[in-house]
């Protein structure tokens, strides 16, 4: 039989599984016993929620990976499988759509095959549900809690208030409509047809106050800090109202970054249905539409963010800089920081002996954006930096050197191929460790000088690449590095002995160093295939959705007077 033929069959014996079930049961009844699949949960903050349905999916994981391994056929038995499924993997706060009350009372797991338990479990979105219920709480304490609260509102100007809370209760409502109208559909029956249709409509029409509310974070940050700095009273009144028992001993922070954590989320459950949803299906169609505008909100957050933080830091940057010879106009709106940090400067070294000699070593700072080098020198007391040289980042080039000795260890040359005074110089550099070395070279030169990327694939690997899972969120504290969450997979492209990783998100192509101590490496060869494959799936929706979108935009546009 031929894929369609399958999949006529296989919905209609949903449809039928359906009909029996409404048949068997009193619709009333049906009705209410569905809407007590959420009403009847006990919810917890979402910040708890996020964090263990994260370590869910990396434990799961580990299982996948040492049932892979150590299996027969090197793959995952189906009855194990199943048993993972089931897993549920907190008491309470979620569960599998399989494991509650109302679909094991409604007879459905006696109708459905294994494959259509598993399938139902991934189409129903259940945690797409559950999880927007769990961060619509931790919203209404945000409310509750700090911006309805007359003590803490009494320490505040107008100004702060704005400043602080943003339009967080524009995301407020944004999110109230959306769950309402995803419990409008789980009230339906215990079999859901699909969300992605509502997660698009809402993601099109609704989200953009994500947009404004993330954009403005860095100088809701600001804000915060330097009111906590400056008033007492706002400090004594938040430090209680962070201890209070409601908010489980987790910061006021915590609440106020809640938005861009829940839309980039949205998108990842998204994306896992996008995987499972059968070829050509309503659901997939629906699923494209959803990913390609919650890719798009996410990316605008994103962009909204580094456009403000660039440009603050180009103009801070700038007003440290002396330029004694040819000045060269830093702030430019296409133009960012990739790196920027200490090195020491070998200078015309003929043997080992000489380096005895402390003159031949001079220490600079280098300034690398991704379109210019600035090579300079820190004034004596480290506020001012005199530049010396400079050249466009295309004419850079880079050649490791082997070590010779601790003198000759993480030394590296940097040739400027046309500098400000259109000569052909070449600076020989030590750096501080063997990956602070690595890490200039790949910023420098990054075409050049990724040693694990393979050409030939779309996504930078193959199945035989190194490939990683994050086990601890790390915080990227220099420009060349990323921030990782638990449970991200990762290709790795370059490491280091000293215990640096250079990888590439798989979820979003995103490129950066972080810690090796964060993340623990994905074995079995087939199931880093299968993340590849899933990924190149998520890579073919995307454009898919530009090109549905596109076609959507022309025929509007023709149908206008």
């Amino acid at each position: 039989m031929d894929n369609e033929g399958r999949d006529t069959e296989e919905a209609n014996d949903l449809d039928s599984i359906s009909l029996r079930l409404v048949n068997n049961r009193d619709g009333d009844a049906a009705i209410c016993s569905s809407i007590r699949i959420i009403k009847n949960m006990e919810w917890c903050l979402y910040q708890e929620y996020r964090d263990k349905s994260k370590q869910h999916e990396i434990e799961q994981r580990r299982r996948c990976d040492a049932l892979a391994t150590t299996g027969p056929s090197r793959g995952i038995p189906e009855k194990a499988a199943m048993q993972l499924q089931r897993r549920s993997f907190f008491q309470g706060a979620m569960s599998l759509w399989q494991n509650l009350e109302e679909v094991q009372k409604s007879g459905i797991l006696d109708i459905l095959k294994p494959e259509q338990i598993i399938l139902q479990e991934q189409k129903s979105m259940f945690e797409l549900v559950t999880s927007e219920e769990s961060y619509n709480k931790s919203l209404k304490l945000l409310e509750s809690h700090f911006l309805k609260n007359a003590v803490l509102l009494n320490t505040l100007s107008q100004s702060d208030v704005h400043f602080i809370f943003s339009n967080i209760e524009e995301v407020m409502k944004a999110s109230e409509r959306f769950l309402s109208d995803l419990e409008k559909r789980l009230e339906k029956g215990v079999m859901i047809s699909d969300v992605c249709d509502i997660v698009y409509d809402h993601a099109a029409n609704q989200f953009h106050v994500f947009v404004t509310y993330v954009s403005n974070q860095s100088y809701q940050e600001q804000a915060y800090r330097r009111i906590l700095q400056e008033n007492a009273a706002f400090r004594t009144v938040m430090a209680n109202l962070e201890n209070d028992s409601k908010c489980k001993g987790l910061s006021f922070n915590s609440f106020l970054i809640l938005p861009f954590q829940r839309i980039t989320r949205l998108k990842l459950l998204v994306q896992n249905i996008l995987k499972k949803a059968e070829e050509g299906s309503e659901i997939e169609a629906n699923a494209v539409k959803a990913h390609y505008q919650l890719a798009k909100i996410v990316r605008d957050c994103n962009e909204g963010v580094r456009k403000m933080n660039r440009t603050e830091e180009l103009i801070c940057i700038e007003k440290t800089l002396d330029f004694k010879s040819k000045s060269v106009p830093v702030i430019s709106h296409s133009r960012w920081l990739l790196k920027r940090g200490a090195l020491t400067h070998m200078s015309n070294p003929k043997n080992t002996r000489t380096f005895r000699n402390k003159k031949l070593f001079q220490p600079l700072y280098l300034f690398l954006f991704n379109d210019l080098l600035l090579i300079t020198k820190k004034s004596s007391n480290g506020e001012k930096f005199q530049v010396l040289d400079s050249s466009t980042r295309a004419m850079l080039r880079t050649e490791d050197k082997e070590d010779q000795g601790q003198a000759l260890a993480n030394i590296f040359s940097l040739r400027l191929m046309e500098n400000q005074n259109e000569s052909d110089v070449t600076y020989m550099f030590k750096a501080s460790s063997p990956s602070d070395k690595r890490r200039w070279i790949c910023a420098l030169t990054p075409k050049f000088q990724t040693r694990l990327l393979n050409s030939n694939s779309k996504h930078g690997a193959t199945s035989d690449s190194p490939q990683v899972q994050c086990i601890q969120s790390y915080a990227s504290q220099e420009p060349d590095e990323m921030s990782v969450e638990m449970a991200d997979i990762i290709n790795v492209l370059e490491k280091t002995e000293d215990g640096w990783m250079m990888g590439e998100r798989l979820h979003d192509g995103e490129k950066g160093w972080f810690p090796s101590r964060v993340v623990e490496e994905i074995q079995n060869q087939e199931l880093r295939a299968q993340y590849l494959r899933e990924c190149q799936r998520i890579q073919q929706a995307e454009g898919n959705g530009v090109r549905l979108m596109a076609s959507r935009g022309r025929r509007l546009r023709n149908i206008q007077p």
